[in-house]
């Protein structure tokens, strides 16, 4: 490729052989029609259908495009990283293979960028063809990192479709965190951030890969990585039984100098399961700490290339 591009795209890709073809033409089109001079970075994400063949064929068309395929399926945000660290442009756009994220409104990103924004989210103002559960789980999701985590930057609508200056994509690099929540991650960087409101659409072909179990693990990352309320809510959650199991104490006392002593197998049961429950709850939000502190002292690395494909060959 001679010379830099203005624009690098990035696509994290499972599964998307049906997808790619479409979303390659509209790339086309709408850069090639606007004069901007672009790479496209696709990262697959070890996937098991024809993504990986079709990948192959592309980069022998286009010098413009180039492949990474995981040695095993890592998720879609060590796919962004590693996207975002084979970057050349001078910025760099992050949007689904999924075609959910519209290609044209990258040129409104484009348009921010120029006027000096350094972060520019493509912030939700509809989604469709989403479920009900799908849209509760990104609102209670989006409304803990601004109210509960204290990352109020964030867009309340949520927001994972963007566009990163060239020096916000190197400050990434000095973060080497494994479980953080990339997004949560630049959001709390700072910089310049603008935000640009699109509709997303539904998929045009496929299912969603993000299941529960990834959202909640997304969730927990991004508390644990950014937050130690839950910690401090275990201190208060402790001092509050403490109290309560001092007053219930004293009660005991009165009653049994009074003359009434209290009875009852089931109400001792009661107390003594309840504050067992709330102990395994703290031990288990320990747990989530200490874990996530051994995963990131070991520094494994956070994803394993399999191959990578450019017009220059391979890796």
């Amino acid at each position: 490729m001679a010379g830099q591009p203005l624009l690098t795209v990035i696509s994290p890709a499972y599964n998307e052989a049906d997808n790619l073809p479409a979303l390659y033409e509209r790339l086309k089109a709408t850069f090639d029609s606007a004069g901007i001079e672009w790479e496209w970075i696709v990262v697959d994400d070890h996937s098991s259908d024809a993504t990986p063949q079709y990948l192959r064929q592309l980069v022998g068309q286009d010098v413009r495009v180039s492949a990474v395929r995981f040695s095993r399926n890592f998720g879609s945000h060590a796919a962004i990283a590693c996207g975002l660290h084979r970057a050349h442009g001078a910025c760099a756009a992050v949007l689904a293979a999924d075609l959910q994220d519209p290609p044209e409104v990258v040129l409104r990103l484009l348009e921010e960028w120029r006027a000096g924004a350094h972060v520019v989210w493509a912030v939700r103002a509809g989604r469709r063809g989403e479920r009900a559960s799908t849209l509760l789980f990104a609102r209670l999701y989006y409304a803990l990192m601004r109210n509960m985590v204290g990352i109020r930057e964030m867009p309340a609508e949520g927001a994972d479709f963007f566009l990163l200056d060239r020096r916000v994509v190197d400050a990434l690099g000095a973060f080497p965190e494994s479980n953080a929540s990339l997004l949560a991650l630049i959001t709390w960087m700072g910089y310049r951030q603008a935000s640009v409101e699109y509709v997303k659409q539904a998929r045009l072909y496929g299912r969603s890969k993000w299941n529960l179990e990834k959202k909640l693990k997304l969730a927990i990352d991004s508390i644990t990585s950014f937050s130690y309320l839950p910690i401090r809510l275990m201190s208060y959650v402790g001092f509050l039984a403490a109290v309560l199991g001092f007053a219930y104490a004293a009660v005991v006392i009165v009653n049994v100098i009074a003359g009434r002593p209290i009875e009852g197998w089931s109400s001792l049961m009661v107390v003594v399961l309840m504050m067992s429950g709330v102990q395994m709850l703290m031990l288990g939000v320990l747990g989530e700490y200490l874990w996530r502190a051994l995963d990131e002292s070991r520094r494994r690395p956070p994803y394993l290339v399999e191959e990578f494909l450019s017009a220059a060959g391979k890796e």
